[in-house]
């Protein structure tokens, strides 16, 4: 059986759930230092602008070092509003808006303490929306993968190209609404892929 080791993530990108797909079983780490512009707290989405940032915001812990378990959401600046409105105005013309949009918007209107919880919660959903079953644990401490096991944690990130990065992974392009404005936007949040491709995007994920 071949492990590896994730981080939480914020509406992970395609290749997060390709992870899922590849890899027997997934840990997923609880007990690192937080850091921050991760997807840890953020997301990025296709807007009529081109590609958009959506990002969390988290309470300042009171230690230098704080374990990601113990991250709490912040209510600043009306964060879930602004994030629906723009996941709608992005999406509100692909395919499958109006199918998925019941399933989404209620992580806009439930209040979450904390960031691994609320992050869990939209893995589940979109595992659940996908038809995907990966086994996944939880780690108990932050420790270094064993002889073997493949560690992503900080591989797959925003500033870093996971073609490039994860050698097992290689992201097939699909249908994305502003793509003859801007092109196949690669690797974008989960939210993307099932906006356009709807019930097919678990082909896309097992030809990546």
């Amino acid at each position: 059986m071949n492990t590896a080791y994730l981080s939480t993530a914020y509406f992970a990108p395609v290749s997060y759930y390709a992870a899922l797909l590849v890899y027997d079983t997934v840990v997923i780490e609880q007990w690192c230092n937080y850091t921050k512009q991760t997807y840890r707290n953020r997301c990025h989405i296709a807007g009529a602008n081109g590609l958009l940032p959506l990002s969390v915001p988290v309470i300042k812990p009171d230690t230098l070092k704080c374990p990601t378990r113990d991250i709490r959401i912040s209510d600043h600046g009306e964060w879930r509003h602004l994030h629906w409105n723009a996941i709608a105005s992005a999406y509100g013309s692909s395919p499958f808006f109006e199918y998925y949009q019941d399933d989404i918007r209620p992580f806009f209107e439930k209040r979450y303490e904390f960031l691994f919880d609320f992050n869990e919660e939209i893995r589940h959903k979109m595992c659940e929306l996908l038809e995907i079953k990966p086994h996944i644990v939880y780690s108990t401490q932050y420790a270094a993968p064993l002889s073997g096991e493949t560690d992503l944690r900080e591989t797959i990130h925003p500033k870093k190209k996971t073609a490039e990065t994860v050698p097992a992974i290689r992201l097939k392009p699909y249908y994305q609404v502003f793509a003859d404005k801007y092109g196949f936007l690669p690797d974008l949040s989960i939210i993307d892929l099932l906006m356009n491709m709807g019930p097919e995007s678990i082909l896309i994920l097992k030809d990546s």
